[in-house]
């Protein structure tokens, strides 16, 4: 039941995800420029921790418990359980190539990546967490991404709550 139920919110998360359209206006890419600037200050406000990810058909939520995640203003990525640090950089990008998305909201995130990287092995398990992701949603004390991948076509979820 569970396989079951985490296949069906992922495929409503990725009808929500592609089913805008896009609006080209300058008037947009001024609204995506202050939506980039509204993500950062939110992500850059606390210390975060992991409360969900899901790599393609596991749930691997519990190989982040206990590390608290910080978002700094200059980029780096910070993730601490105890005396254990793993760094790494971040940034939100407005991505405009994305052609199957975007509406015409003045707070719109559809156009938006939230990059990850932590220069760790293949191996690692905050490797699992390197990619542009999509941003589902986001609010003053959670952030929801998506990533579906081209090349499997596997999807990833990664939800971050303030802590």
């Amino acid at each position: 039941m569970k396989l079951k139920l985490s296949t069906l919110v992922v495929l409503l998360t990725m009808g929500l995800v592609t089913s805008c359209s896009k609006d080209d206006s300058p008037n947009n890419a001024q609204n995506n420029t202050s939506s980039v600037d509204q993500l950062k200050r939110i992500a850059q406000n606390g210390d975060w921790q992991v409360t969900y990810f899901f790599d393609t058909d596991t749930d691997e939520t519990n190989d982040f418990n206990g590390y608290a995640f910080k978002f700094n203003a200059d980029g780096t990525l910070v993730a601490t359980k105890g005396s254990t640090t793993v760094n790494g950089t971040w940034s939100v990008v407005d991505d405009d190539s994305n052609s199957s998305s975007g509406d015409d909201d003045d707070d719109s995130t559809d156009d938006d990546d939230f990059n990850i990287f932590f220069p760790v092995p293949d191996t690692n398990d905050f490797e699992d967490l390197n990619d542009d992701w999509d941003i589902v949603s986001i609010s003053d004390t959670k952030i929801e991404l998506i990533d579906v991948s081209g090349g499997n076509g596997g999807t990833d979820l990664l939800t971050f709550e303030k802590i």
